[in-house]
């Protein structure tokens, strides 16, 4: 636990040029939202939903960020001025992720099974995003803000609009941008 505690106070002092020192970090809702969600997802990956729910509202309570304890969180997430964040049961968030304020992973309705979108690796997204339904967004991507994607978005991608449409493409195999 000290080790991801470790990181994840490294990743904000990386991730955001206002923090002057490490301590700095534990003023961040991110540290604490996390740290919940790593103890409510074990309870809830050992059939405790109940206590997991309970500590994953009162994290929500506490931070403005909700994480559901189902979720699946890579290492290194940084939420930037999390208030409003929310990620669903089912969501599955890549590593080095940057998610801003506002930033909805959520569901289309009432199905079963995989309802909520899967992040990439090294994927931004920008503030009041909405990201829904089981899609994917493909690593290394840019998601702006206040956008809506409700389809897929391909890796080395950048994304705008409502609904989301790719409007630039990098090709790190040839070094090359398209502008779509």
């Amino acid at each position: 636990m000290f080790k991801y505690l470790r990181e994840d106070l490294k990743t904000i002092k990386k991730q955001d040029p206002a923090i002057k020192s490490t301590p700095e970090g534990f003023l961040y809702p991110c540290i604490y939202s996390l740290l919940f969600y790593r103890i409510s997802n074990k309870l809830y990956n050992h059939n405790f939903y109940f206590l997991a729910r309970l500590i994953s509202q009162f994290s929500r309570s506490l931070t403005g960020i909700e994480i559901h304890p189902g979720a699946k969180i890579g290492r290194r997430l940084f939420i930037d001025h999390g208030m409003g964040v929310v990620i669903g049961e089912t969501a599955i968030v890549g590593e080095d992720v940057v998610i801003y304020h506002g930033v909805t992973l959520g569901g289309t309705g009432h199905h079963s099974g995989k309802r909520h979108p899967t992040i990439g690796n090294n994927v931004i997204i920008g503030c009041g995003a909405k990201i829904l339904g089981p899609i994917t967004v493909g690593d290394n991507s840019k998601i702006g803000a206040n956008s809506v994607v409700v389809k897929p978005i391909p890796s080395n991608s950048t994304a705008v609009g409502i609904p989301a449409t790719v409007i630039r493409t990098y090709d790190p195999q040839f070094k090359t941008i398209e502008v779509i």
